[in-house]
């Protein structure tokens, strides 16, 4: 066949549209996947329908669009230039591509190109527009397109639902490694229980921390995160007594060596001044949850004591497939994860009143396409 079945947003607001359109080749440096996996956010449609609102400055592609972030499957076809992909392939799709020719981008560091565009969602900035031109599928369709440089291998023992939730858990691992993460160190997770703080909490795990400290509002959810290991991660429920205290109270008297603030846009800014108060001497703070209000810092104190605070985005596909080596190894285990899988048939059902009570962090959300042919 030389079609496949996508949904497609024709209009802000409105629901997707099930279509037929034209099954996607491999350009010269390009790889086709073939879709097994795609993870949904729960509030996708709302958040499709308020997005030019909120961030102006972080554009859409041009409507109809196939839409769908972080998505895992199997290589079907190569670019004649593809080197060291192939046929057959079990690979994550990481959906951050760059122009690949400015500076940032000869650095290696992609996220900082002033280009960087996620294929399926939105650009950071106006000449996003040419990436998605190039790239159109999203992975809310049977196939897609991505440079050769964007694929991640999966191991044999990593699901394609695992690797469609690497977008939360990657995003997570690139801030751990930011803040220099590893044996020795002390981590709290602010927003713990959440999607991209249940990434942060496996992530600091399998990166050798010797202790994680966790914030949230739902005390059974906290439990639940206490079980992954309860020899090395401690809870805290906000708004139960001051967090400085209580992390210095279960950790010798000492801060956190880092902070990870995954709360969502619309956390208070307190909650964010009240985990750089549980930062030790020469503490780092990173922010990947994007929350939206502006809090004041102290900055001559910070200063004093040597504290920084970073914004972390996203991730290079170097770091997601070490974090992929970690999932093959053992070292991050995603067994803890739960999967809730509808037909990419059903989307409009699915985000409109089809999706079971979340799990907080734990639950994974999957589109998979039937794949007629």
């Amino acid at each position: 066949m030389t079609d496949m079945l996508a949904a497609r947003l024709h209009e802000i607001g409105g629901a997707m549209q099930l279509e037929r359109v034209p099954r996607p080749t491999a350009g010269a440096t390009d790889v086709v996947v073939r879709v097994e996996a795609c993870n949904v956010v729960p509030n996708l449609k709302n958040v499709l329908a308020t997005y030019a609102e909120w961030f102006p400055y972080l554009p859409l592609p041009k409507l109809p669009a196939i839409f769908g972030l972080d998505s895992a499957g199997v290589v079907t076809e190569v670019g004649d230039q593809v080197f060291d992909v192939q046929v057959g392939d079990r690979v994550y799709v990481n959906p951050g591509v760059s122009c690949g020719s400015c500076r940032a981008c000869r650095r290696g560091e992609e996220p900082n190109c002033d280009r960087y565009t996620f294929i399926g969602y939105f650009s950071f900035g106006p000449d996003g527009q040419k990436i998605f031109d190039a790239y159109p599928y999203g992975g809310l369709g049977e196939y897609l397109t991505a440079p050769q440089r964007n694929v991640v291998k999966l191991p044999d023992n990593v699901s394609f639902e695992e690797g469609a939730r690497f977008g939360y858990l990657g995003t997570s691992y690139s801030a751990l490694k930011k803040a220099g993460a590893g044996p020795g160190k002390t981590v709290l997770i602010d927003g713990s229980s959440g999607t991209l703080g249940i990434g942060g909490v496996l992530n600091a795990l399998a990166m050798g921390v010797t202790k994680v400290f966790g914030t949230g509002r739902n005390a059974d959810l906290l439990a639940d995160v206490k079980a992954i290991a309860p020899d090395r991660i401690e809870v805290h429920a906000t708004g139960d007594g001051d967090l400085g205290e209580w992390v210095r109270a279960n950790n010798d008297g000492y801060g956190v060596d880092i902070v990870i603030d995954a709360l969502g846009p619309g956390a208070p800014a307190e909650t964010f001044q009240e985990a750089i108060g549980a930062l030790a001497r020469g503490g780092v703070a990173v922010d990947i949850g994007g929350m939206m209000e502006h809090p004041p810092l102290n900055l001559f104190e910070m200063m004093c004591s040597q504290q920084s605070v970073l914004g972390s985005l996203w991730f290079t596909t170097g770091e997601a497939q070490e974090m992929s080596d970690l999932a093959g190894s053992g070292a991050l285990d995603l067994s803890v994860l739960e999967h809730h899988v509808f037909p990419l048939e059903k989307i409009n059902e699915a985000l409109d009143e089809g999706l079971p009570a979340r799990h907080g962090g734990f639950t994974n959300f999957i589109s998979k396409p039937e794949h007629s042919g």
